[in-house]
């Protein structure tokens, strides 16, 4: 069974959110929550948020009732629309600034990990 929760416009660049999920991914939700709680990144908390949705879909739509059999197997960072501003400089210039936003994906399972290519030869 696959759970999915995506959460999207967020106000957090992919790249910079992407360096959180890179922590979280593979891992189990347990492991996953207490990495995030103490990652000093502000896009742990909105990460942590995320993945809190999707333990919560797991339960209620999935009836799955020890959450200990539950990992992250995919966790995504993709780029959403940018806002566009400006901001002006000296001697009547403009200076364009974007604030990236970004659509965060995480998909729970609780099939079993599958070995790495390594672990099998």
């Amino acid at each position: 069974m696959k759970t999915r929760a995506t959460a999207r416009y967020i106000r957090v660049p992919a790249s910079k959110a992407r360096l959180v999920l890179e922590h979280i991914r593979g891992k189990s939700v347990g492991e996953a929550l207490a990495t995030l709680q103490f990652t000093p990144k502000a896009a742990g908390r909105l990460i942590e948020k995320v993945l809190r949705s999707a333990i919560a879909n797991a339960e209620h739509n999935h009836q799955v009732r020890d959450l200990d059999d539950l990992r992250v197997t995919k966790a995504t960072a993709d780029g959403g629309p940018s806002m566009k501003r400006v901001s002006p400089r000296a001697m009547g210039r403009a200076f364009f600034v974007k604030h990236r936003t970004s659509h965060l994906t995480i998909e729970l399972s609780d099939e079993p990990a599958r070995p790495s290519r390594a672990a099998q030869r």
